[in-house]
């Protein structure tokens, strides 16, 4: 498998980190704070739900929708950890969210116990990153082939 997966270009890791860095420091902040989101944006939280709730989607609640944006913000993790580990050892890319995600609920238990740190979200954020890797492999994978089934170029024939 690792022959299908070419390295990313220093242009593709270069964005990763441009773009992962701002990422990882806006989860810490949504992560290790005090406040919980619920009280910070408790406005926003009751715009989405009375709109899928009007949309007739009433089976969701703040418990499901706090599980789907767990799992969402973890997708990036999973993205940004297969594009920035060397390709001989990418399989460890599904590690690092649940290690970053156990680690986050560690921290919420030991210095903010008002937080809920529970092993659903550990279970959520895995989720969320391990689907983040295979959205990245499958794309690298897609990106592979379609470029290896490109006639050469004028400039690769002469």
């Amino acid at each position: 498998m690792s022959s299908l997966l070419p390295p990313p270009r220093r242009f593709t890791r270069a964005w990763a980190l441009a773009l992962g860095i701002p990422f990882l420091i806006g989860l810490a902040a949504l992560t290790l704070t005090p406040s919980k989101v619920e009280e910070s944006m408790p406005n926003l939280l009751d715009v989405i739900l009375t709109t899928t709730h009007r949309l007739g989607w009433e089976w969701l609640d703040f418990t499901r929708l706090e599980i789907i944006a767990n799992v969402l913000v973890f997708v990036p993790v999973g993205i940004l950890a297969f594009l920035l580990l060397p390709r001989r050892i990418w399989f460890l890319a599904v590690l690092v969210g649940p290690l970053l995600s156990a680690m986050i609920e560690v921290a919420q238990r030991v210095a903010l116990p008002h937080r809920a740190a529970t092993v659903n979200d550990i279970v959520a954020n895995s989720t969320g990153a391990i689907i983040g890797v295979a959205v990245a492999v499958a794309f690298t994978v897609l990106l592979a082939r379609r470029s290896s089934q490109r006639p050469p170029s004028r400039l690769e024939t002469s």
